[in-house]
């Protein structure tokens, strides 16, 4: 269990400081344009995935995302108890993760975003986001378990584009960019909507995967 939640801990880190360490130096080096910063965010984010997943997924299986955590205790593949150390050690070091991206830009370690991310054509798109995460992962599962890491790198970095949200896919992580006020960040007051559309898009990718590969098969 130890090992478990040291490699939650350490993916929910390196997870949170590269989107927003690499959201802070794509802004920087952009030069206002908002299509070139938003794509180094994008291209670092699914890097990151490729890489943790593949390196802690044979340890805890790499949820770093407490949507992924819930879909897998809804299939019983983890207990209620373990699920809900998994979530608590997501939150507590992904936003150490945050903090240590500001430290590393030489910005304050405490802050609080005043960036807007609301309505109903976001919240969709954070249910569409994580939906779509939720069933790459258990359809790849099924498929072809070793492509994995590169399904899911590969999807966010889609679902940044195509979703109105830019999919943060992940409660954990809409809570820590709340605490960034930086090219990253979500209005703490808007994370609510995210998290509750995060959390039925998550459930419903179990079921519509239980109906398409089988029932809570994962291969």
């Amino acid at each position: 269990m130890i090992r478990r939640l040291s490699a939650e801990a350490i993916g929910s880190f390196f997870l949170f400081a590269c989107v927003v360490g690499s959201g802070i130096m794509a802004e920087s080096l952009a030069g206002g344009n908002v299509a070139i910063a938003l794509l180094g965010n994008t291209v670092a984010t699914g890097a990151i995935l490729v890489v943790l997943i593949a390196m802690l997924g044979p340890v805890s299986g790499a949820h770093f995302n407490p949507a992924v955590t819930l879909a897998f205790l809804i299939r019983r593949e983890i207990g209620a108890g373990e699920a809900v150390l998994f979530v608590l050690v997501q939150i507590a070091a992904g936003i150490v993760g945050v903090w240590a991206a500001h430290l590393m830009f030489d910005l304050p370690v405490w802050q609080f975003s005043v960036k807007p991310r609301t309505g109903a054509g976001q919240w969709l798109g954070e249910g569409i986001a994580t939906f779509g995460l939720v069933l790459t992962i258990l359809g790849t599962i099924r498929a072809n378990r070793a492509w994995v890491p590169a399904s899911v790198g590969l999807y966010i970095t889609a679902a940044y584009w195509f979703t109105s949200s830019t999919s943060f896919a992940n409660p954990a992580i809409t809570i820590g960019r709340s605490l960034t006020d930086t090219f990253a960040g979500i209005a703490p007051g808007n994370v609510a909507g995210f998290v509750a559309a995060q959390l039925v898009g998550a459930v419903l990718a179990v079921g519509v995967a239980r109906f398409v590969w089988g029932e809570g098969e994962d291969g």
